[in-house]
């Protein structure tokens, strides 16, 4: 059977269950945390449920289900945010945040700075991997403390969405311990990367890596693994785990499984066959197809729409489960 048609069998219950949570569009709204002495003004979006009917929206090249200044209905609402991985942005993941807000969550996303789509500045250096998590914590802090509707967030219930290095930065919210010494594999083919030569010449600074204690579930997708020995031993909260069968951009499936092995609770756990690293990001328009081919394309006869629709419903059902 079919690897799309196998996941719709084993979720249709589920998928029944949240089948009436899921009638509203997504609320979407553009987001700008100001610079402050923690750090670089950040950008990013915000979904909502909403009781309208969705609309296109045109983000650049993506095509997004959604609308704008959607007033948010009456009641309190768990708080997702969402890391996205290397060069990616805050719309990498544009449709299951949709479906999470659909499903009764506010969401948040980020560009994280020097490692997204318009700034690649950083994105070959060590010292993105402790900024990353201090962004989502600025971004957690804003969205409980300033947001125009923060009133309506239940603050102890949020949740982590991540993939790749946001996978990575979600692990290391939750209590994991980075090692950058023990190499990565992305250097095994890319040396010349400045953080590859920092590793190899043992230039790798010892620094605290901030856990947020107010993230009480994780969904996490082919993670970067930082974490050898017993890293991620402290990770306790509850994690569903994804995986692709072929990996991709210096994130292999052997190193994915060892992240899954590695941690102190065993997570909820879905290995998808056929998939590259790059079937986790959000299905492409195409315009994005065409500008953008070597992460929009898949393997022949692989379905990532297909993908994506078992991937929201069961992360949403997995959120409903932990947080609400």
């Amino acid at each position: 059977m079919p690897f799309a048609a196998k996941l719709l069998q084993s979720l249709l219950p589920a998928a029944l269950a949240l089948s009436a949570s899921l009638t509203h569009a997504a609320g979407f709204q553009r987001l700008n945390l100001p610079m402050d002495q923690n750090g670089p003004g950040l950008q990013g979006a915000v979904w909502t449920p909403c009781a309208e009917p969705a609309k296109e929206i045109k983000m650049g090249r993506a095509a997004i289900a959604g609308v704008q200044g959607c007033k948010l209905p009456d009641g309190r609402y768990p708080l997702i945010v969402i890391s996205h991985g290397a060069g990616g942005s805050y719309l990498s993941h544009h449709d299951t945040a949709a479906a999470l807000a659909d499903a009764g969550f506010v969401v948040a996303a980020i560009n994280h700075v020097g490692d997204n789509a318009q700034d690649r500045s950083r994105q070959g250096y060590l010292s993105i991997f402790s900024t990353r998590p201090r962004e989502m914590r600025r971004l957690i802090d804003y969205m409980t403390g300033a947001w125009p509707g923060k009133a309506q967030l239940d603050a102890d219930k949020i949740g982590f969405f991540g993939f790749s290095r946001g996978g990575y930065t979600g692990l290391v919210l939750a209590g994991a311990k980075p090692d950058f010494q023990a190499g990565l594999a992305i250097c095994q083919a890319q040396a010349a990367l400045p953080m590859c030569r920092d590793i190899a010449a043992g230039k790798v600074a010892t620094q605290p890596y901030p856990q947020d204690a107010r993230i009480k579930a994780a969904v996490i997708a082919d993670p970067l693994n930082a974490f050898p020995g017993d890293a991620l031993k402290a990770v306790a909260i509850p994690v569903q785990f994804w995986a692709s069968e072929r990996g991709g951009d210096g994130v292999d499936p052997a190193s994915v499984q060892a992240v899954r092995a590695g941690l102190g609770t065993a997570p909820e756990f879905q290995l998808v066959s056929g998939a590259g690293h790059f079937a986790f990001l959000a299905p492409c328009s195409a315009e994005q197809a065409e500008a953008l081919p070597e992460i929009c394309r898949d393997e022949p006869g692989f379905d990532r729409p297909g993908l994506h629709r078992e991937l929201n419903a069961r992360a949403a059902a997995f959120f409903k489960a932990r947080l609400q």
